[in-house]
């Protein structure tokens, strides 16, 4: 999928045409993945004439064009349904994750317009038309003001804000139609997605949670968070200091331990932002942590998924996390409920299977000493163990939406260690950070 510039769809009824377009491909496509079997002397069944490489290919590329809740639910699905999904899919969709097709210069003057007057160029001495970065939900730009300040400028794509619940309803709709995903499993992750995309489209809501973390994280000089430039600031764009930094995959070169200390400083704010502020930035994106080695800083991007957990909900995850480490089998059980991966209504059997899940996955805080992220099989079998209790039972569900992107953030975490090749103590963060009698109310 290259990326180049290409005009936002901006009205519903443009969406939808989009979606059609993309419902055509793939009828068409699937038509002529049968007619190829057939000649051959095949007899495909319907999954394998839709879920070809093309048809995925027609699914990415047109999500990244149509670029707000269309391509973010294709990021979603691959990240929280990829044991759901067939792997061709998944492959594909996962390549939204990286960066959107980009606006024509006319358009991000025009939304530059709406937000700040016919004359808006005569406040910078410089504005870059050809953005540094490209998401689902806006771009960013890099501009000087004319008295001086170098600002990163971040703008809403045309049209996103308003068509979020359309472009879920209709994408949605596409899927279950051409029977690409399993729908009804996945409901609770496109609820929630609705929800936090109307979040993510007010950069008036990410402005404050900016500047929220970097009042959280004053006097700490491991980490620093754009400033906002009030201002200039409105709900579809947000304007901030900007902050030269390197990519944190510039740091595979370096040090054992280097690598360890930016692991464990990472793992230590994720706990801390849950266990401690109930404020957790939620996208693990690795663009979202930079480096700077002069001042041996990570730099911290992209509040939109910002989320707030209250204090009952924090003691339960962490009371969850102790009884894991310790294996206890009784208390896990209790705590499960509690959070809400099992039901009092829950069999023996499932029951036992979700309590094994849940100790598997607090090995790294059990782990005495440093956990080697690198040569952990962990991620592997947690996936394989999913994936079996989705297919095996009648009673499998979903988690908790608040719970789902409390796993997105510290699946993340795991997976940036792992590029990392870090090892960590995380039995002594954890029994640092999550200590249920210390979360304030």
């Amino acid at each position: 999928m290259m990326l180049r510039e290409k005009s936002v769809p901006a009205s519903r009824s443009g969406r939808l045409m989009q979606i059609g377009r993309l419902a055509t491909g793939v009828a068409g496509g699937m038509i002529g993945e049968g007619l190829k079997q057939a000649a051959s002397g095949n007899l495909p069944s319907i999954s394998d004439m839709l879920l070809t490489p093309a048809n995925a290919n027609r699914l990415a590329e047109r999500l990244a064009e149509m670029r707000g809740a269309a391509m973010k639910i294709g990021q979603l699905l691959s990240m929280e349904a990829n044991d759901l999904l067939p792997d061709e899919l998944t492959n594909i969709l996962s390549r939204l994750r990286q960066q959107a097709h980009i606006m024509p210069l006319g358009e991000v003057n025009d939304v530059l317009v709406r937000a700040w007057g016919e004359q808006w160029e005569d406040h910078f001495s410089r504005f870059v038309f050809t953005p540094v970065a490209a998401a689902s939900i806006g771009q960013v730009h890099e501009a000087n003001t004319s008295d001086g300040e170098h600002l990163a400028i971040k703008i809403q794509y045309p049209g996103v804000r308003t068509s979020i619940d359309s472009d879920i309803d209709n994408v949605t709709t596409l899927l279950r139609l051409v029977n690409m995903i399993p729908a009804q499993a996945l409901r609770p992750i496109l609820d929630e997605a609705r929800q936090q995309l109307h979040i993510e489209a007010d950069y008036l809501l990410e402005a404050d949670a900016l500047d929220d973390f970097a009042n959280l994280l004053a006097g700490d000089d491991s980490f620093v968070v754009p400033k906002v430039i009030r201002s200039l600031t409105t709900t579809d764009v947000l304007a901030m200091g900007y902050i030269e930094a390197l990519p944190i995959e510039s740091q595979l070169t370096e040090t054992q331990q280097h690598r360890d200390r930016l692991a464990q400083r990472l793992l230590g704010l994720t706990l801390r932002e849950f266990f401690q502020w109930g404020l957790v930035q939620t996208d693990p994106n690795f663009a979202n942590f930079q480096y700077q080695p002069e001042q041996d800083r990570l730099v911290l991007f992209d509040f939109g998924a910002t989320r707030r957990y209250p204090s009952k909900r924090r003691r339960a995850f962490a009371e969850l996390m102790l009884a894991g480490m310790n294996e206890d089998a009784r208390n896990i059980e209790r705590c499960a409920i509690e959070v809400g991966y099992l039901d009092e209504d829950d069999g023996a059997e499932y029951r036992d299977v979700m309590v094994q899940l849940i100790s598997m996955a607090t090995e790294p805080a059990r782990q005495k000493g440093e956990f080697d992220f690198t040569g952990s099989d962990l991620a592997q079998r947690m996936s394989e163990s999913v994936l079996e209790l989705r297919m095996g039972s009648q009673q499998w569900r979903m988690p908790p939406p608040d719970i789902l992107f409390l796993h997105r953030k510290l699946g993340g975490m795991y997976m940036l260690c792992a590029k990392l090749k870090a090892r960590v103590n995380v039995g002594q963060l954890v029994e640092q950070y999550a200590d249920s009698e210390m979360i304030e109310s």
